[in-house]
């Protein structure tokens, strides 16, 4: 069993729908449970059906009662599409880290003209206005190299994982894994979150 964080781990998830949003923070609350973690937990789902905007909270450790993270209380925030990352600024904090897929997903509101999408120089320069730590990875194409571009949610967890900055052992969230996927396919998730692992890890 891992260590008991005795201080709480805010970590927020951001994406839209069909990137594995909510699968990523169901098999990271899981995996809380299973190493004796207290978590806590929830998701907001936009439109997901037609690619809306995704965010999901998970709190492991300390003595959070309230599911959502709190304003500046990331702690690591993994943004499956970058452009989502900006919508929640306000939630970083000078130590938060941010692992960004530098892969567009464009949202159905931009395509139906309601909104713009920035650039990624954009986003780089926002995110670096509000001094936190960014590590960037293209998920889709680690997870094309791993085998299947579905198991981009796969390496984005592996990424989390591979920043150190989760009171979780690797052995219990691969179980996790296992558990919830058939052999086949949990395979190729591990050899996914293998692939984000070793580049978070290389990263920090």
């Amino acid at each position: 069993m891992a260590q008991v964080a005795t201080k709480e781990v805010n970590i927020m998830i951001c994406g839209v729908g069909g990137q594995g949003v909510v699968t990523m923070s169901e098999l990271l609350g899981s995996a809380a449970v299973e190493d004796g973690q207290r978590v806590k937990g929830s998701e907001i789902l936009g439109m997901a059906q037609r690619g809306g905007r995704v965010v999901s909270s998970v709190r492991i450790g300390g003595r959070a009662v309230a599911p959502l993270t709190p304003e500046t209380a990331c702690d690591v925030m993994l943004a499956a599409e970058p452009s989502e990352v900006l919508h929640y600024l306000g939630y970083l904090n000078k130590d938060s880290l941010v692992i960004l897929n530098i892969r567009r997903l464009i949202p159905y509101t931009v395509v139906l003209g309601e909104s713009k999408y920035p650039d990624l120089e954009t986003i780089m320069n926002l995110l670096s206005v509000t001094g936190v730590k960014v590590v960037t990875l293209d998920a889709t194409r680690i997870a094309s190299d791993a085998g299947d571009k579905r198991t981009a949610n796969m390496v984005m967890l592996g990424a989390l994982f591979g920043s150190g900055r989760v009171p979780i052992r690797v052995e219990t969230i691969k179980s996790v894994i296992s558990e919830r996927f058939g052999v086949r396919v949990a395979q190729l998730n591990h050899k996914a979150f293998d692939l984000g692992y070793d580049l978070a890890k290389s990263a920090l």
